[in-house]
């Protein structure tokens, strides 16, 4: 029995599995230095939770674009990340219209209403032309191809916005209303527009998560899930259920690129790089195709990428840990690919259970 299980470890398992030993005893050694130190207060800890979690938030909603199309098509949709740049780009002009008028100040839940309607619109009719006329077509291609060409639809996206708003960074206008913090006990203190960004993600993941579970539209897309033929074959309109996917996870990118823009008050045409590259990473970290694991995901990679530098890397004497919180993030995923490739819950959107 002894030798059989020799005879399935390689070099290389022997190999991660020091590597992967290495980093946990720099985490272990790093962060007792760190609490040791005692730098960093009770307050200062809940700073950087409420911070992961405001983040956490945004890569959940647009990592489920991610994972409801790999659910439905098997296919990473790299264009997603141009999807929540085009609704917060556009949304831009929105909020400066309705800032100029005096209106957002005055009115500012409608106003953000109609920055989200004007966001979420623009990433939905983009998504929709996306699937109908880059990957339709593709639909019974290798699954390089359509893999290729939302690589290159993602480099056509970026540069036709630059082409029509220009190169130049965008400032959104600041929201009177959710400027400030609120205070509990001195100790654990928000921001008004973390509290938004955090409500809003919940409540879109919420009804995002029921409405797959309990819709006729969510059972319909979970039978296309698992087989596409045989859903076919019960009546169910697939090129229909696709469009919806695409339609659903391009409304959440176009809000959580509108709760990016109110956090960071920053566009242009290369934004969605980044939180698509870290969204895309929540959902393989929550296991790609699961819902629940996309929105786990998001929320353990918001938290990771806040505290984790701070925690492991400051009581190694690191001068600027912060800068470092993409190597945490990126190191993070090659090792959960490494020991658990199917991500934290690891089941797909068609075994999905309520």
């Amino acid at each position: 029995m002894r030798p059989r299980i020799l005879e399935r470890i390689s070099l290389t398992d022997v190999f991660m599995w020091i590597v992967g030993g290495a980093i946990a005893a720099l985490v272990i050694v790093g962060s007792i230095a760190t609490l040791e130190s005692g730098r960093y207060g009770t307050r200062q800890w809940l700073d950087f939770i409420i911070s992961g979690l405001a983040q956490g938030s945004i890569y959940a909603l647009i990592a489920l674009g991610y994972t409801l199309v790999y659910g439905i098509l098997r296919m990473i949709n790299f264009a997603h990340s141009e999807v929540f740049m085009s609704g917060a780009f556009t949304g831009y002009f929105a909020a400066d219209a309705l800032n100029r008028s005096g209106y957002l100040q005055a009115q500012p839940i409608l106003g953000l209403a109609a920055v989200f309607a004007v966001s979420m619109t623009t990433s939905v009719v983009v998504a929709v032309l996306l699937e109908r006329i880059a990957y339709r077509p593709l639909r019974r291609s290798p699954r390089l191809v359509p893999l290729i060409t939302s690589i290159g639809a993602s480099f056509f996206l970026q540069y036709t916005f630059r082409g029509l708003y220009g190169s130049q960074f965008k400032a959104y206008p600041e929201v009177v209303a959710l400027k400030g913090s609120w205070s509990f006990g001195g100790v654990l203190v928000i921001q008004k527009v973390q509290v938004l960004v955090i409500v809003a993600a919940s409540l879109l993941m919420f009804a995002l998560y029921l409405f797959v579970q309990y819709t006729r539209t969510g059972k319909a897309m979970r039978a296309v899930s698992e087989d596409k033929d045989v859903a076919a074959l019960m009546g169910i309109d697939v090129d229909a259920i696709i469009v919806r996917t695409f339609i659903l996870g391009a409304a959440l990118a176009g809000a959580a690129g509108v709760l990016y823009a109110l956090m960071f008050r920053i566009v242009q045409f290369f934004m969605g790089f980044i939180p698509g590259i870290k969204a895309f990473t929540a959902a393989v970290l929550g296991g790609i195709g699961n819902i629940p694991g996309a929105m786990l995901g998001g929320l353990f990679l918001g938290i990771f990428e806040s505290v984790g530098p701070t925690l492991f890397l400051d009581g190694l004497g690191v001068a600027a840990p912060h800068q470092l919180k993409d190597v945490i993030a990126f190191t993070m995923l090659v090792l959960v690919l490494i020991f658990r490739p199917t991500g934290i819950l690891g089941e797909r959107l068609g075994r999905a259970k309520a």
